[in-house]
């Protein structure tokens, strides 16, 4: 199978790469920078020389072009439904139009609520392209919103996923999770192949797979967390401590059979597909909470009983297999491998490359914090002296953070750190 980077070292990790044929439903909530993740995409793309079909219904061609224009070149194609429907042929967003579609080949869809208008414009640049090819629909909300019926944007999206899929692209497609439906959606994910879905709660911002084809691990069904640097990386974080994964489809699988219901049965009580069902109990997609619930209710079971963990032993062991089986955090090209996080104590091993660096505030929360070089060599910086730290040595922070931490030597350096 083969795997092609997202451009985010962190989300490839997690969902094991984007595989060719892969059609990527982002469901995103306003706040989560979510053009963030398309923009790395977009420049890993641009990078490998593949062709980028970028399908906008939600920005502008001279929005576009300031945000993409280093990678913007003679295999950058615009379908552009964006000026003739929620722009309405406004006179700003044709300024330099002309001047701007002699250097990139745009095609402005007149009627942009008609989608064959849109498939038509779809053919006629993969006609004139032989190289792999990457597309983003930049907003199945907005085409909804022009079409003005979910009917059929679904038909649109039932014929364009298998059919790029079978041609072996890669394709984005944005939604709002609430401007759409629940049948919509769960239509939507039975067909697709991923659906990732981004949210916030409070200042923490969430990513979670509610569907993932053809893989096997299953740790990116559970929601982690996500940060934004100051240089627009994107840092993904295990939280397989704090959220255990359920296995609600499972469960709910169970039920369904000792009470001797078809998965067809079921399926036809709570308005879903059989085939819906049957991801559910295989926990490849995770149901809405409105289908949950009518999920529960058809089956005659409470939803405390469905969510209830399942009481097992603490186990005081870690085993060392176990921490470097998790997606690390990536920061650059360092590793950090979550051992213990809760509000007492913080425990991570920490992987510097050779002639890396670490700044040091990006470690140091503000507490004592106490290092461990386990291998390799270090060089700390702490205000304006440098330290040397072997194999063994300890670096005890509490009143001075290190401005740097350096690897200068032949071998990676392995950090155990601790902060309380």
């Amino acid at each position: 199978m083969q795997k092609v980077s997202t451009g985010i070292s962190g989300l490839d990790s997690l969902i094991d790469y984007i595989y060719l044929g892969d059609n990527v439903v982002w469901e995103v909530d306003s706040g989560t920078s979510y053009e963030i993740f398309i923009r790395k995409f977009i420049e890993t793309s641009a990078k490998e020389a593949k062709d980028i079909i970028y399908v906008s219904f939600n920005k502008s061609v001279p929005t576009l072009i300031n945000e993409f224009g280093s990678y913007v070149n003679e295999k950058f194609h615009i379908i552009d439904g964006f000026t003739a429907g929620k722009g309405k042929n406004d006179s700003t967003f044709l300024r330099n139009y002309d001047e701007i579609s002699n250097r990139v080949n745009i095609i402005k869809l007149i009627h942009p609520c008609n989608l064959d208008e849109l498939t038509e414009a779809i053919n006629e640049i993969e006609s004139k392209i032989n190289s792999p090819t990457v597309y983003v629909f930049d907003s199945l909300t907005g085409i909804q919103n022009l079409v003005k019926d979910e009917g059929q944007t679904h038909n649109f999206f039932t014929y364009m996923c298998p059919r790029l899929f079978d041609l072996e692209s890669i394709a984005y497609w944005i939604l709002e999770r609430d401007a759409h439906s629940q049948k919509f959606k769960a239509n939507i994910r039975h067909i697709t192949q991923v659906v990732l879905e981004l949210y916030r709660r409070k200042d923490n911002f969430f990513i979670k797979a509610l569907k993932l084809s053809r893989r096997k691990n299953r740790d990116a069904l559970k929601p982690h967390t996500y940060e934004i640097t100051e240089n627009d990386e994107i840092l993904i974080k295990t939280n397989a401590e704090s959220m255990p994964f359920l296995d609600i489809g499972g469960k709910l699988r169970e039920i369904r059979i000792s009470k001797k219901i078809s998965q067809k049965e079921l399926a036809d009580k709570v308005n879903l597909t059989a085939g819906f069902i049957s991801q559910m109990e295989n926990n490849q997609i995770v149901p809405s909470l409105t289908s949950f619930l009518q999920i529960c209710e058809a089956l005659g079971v409470r939803v405390s009983d469905i969510l209830k963990e399942e009481k097992t032993k603490e186990n005081p062991v870690i085993k060392k297999e176990s921490i470097f089986s998790k997606p690390p955090l990536i920061h650059s090209d360092i590793e950090i491998y979550q051992i213990i996080s809760n509000e007492n104590i913080n425990v991570s091993i920490v992987i510097i490359p050779p002639n890396s660096s670490l700044d040091g505030q990006f470690l140091m929360k503000k507490k004592p914090e106490i290092i461990q070089i386990q291998k390799g060599q270090l060089i700390a910086n702490i205000d304006d002296n440098n330290f040397s730290l072997t194999e063994g040595d300890f670096l005890y922070t509490k009143n001075s953070i290190p401005q740097k931490l350096q690897n200068k030597g032949g071998d990676k350096a392995e950090l155990l750190t601790v902060s309380i």
